[in-house]
């Protein structure tokens, strides 16, 4: 079977931008991640979603 899932990820942060969208961009363009296949699960595929922030 092949399906797709989301996974939310928590994340704490504390920067210096004036504006919380400005932390979110950086986050989101330099964030590295891995998310491996298990026995029972093949992972073929994974993607940030990007936040469509205000500017």
């Amino acid at each position: 079977m092949e399906d797709t899932i989301y996974l939310l990820i928590k994340v704490k942060i504390r920067t210096g931008f004036k504006n919380i969208h400005d932390a979110i961009e950086e986050l989101q363009t330099n964030t590295v991640y891995f998310i491996g296949s298990t026995p029972n699960v093949e992972v073929t595929d994974t993607e940030i979603m990007e936040l469509k922030t205000k500017k």
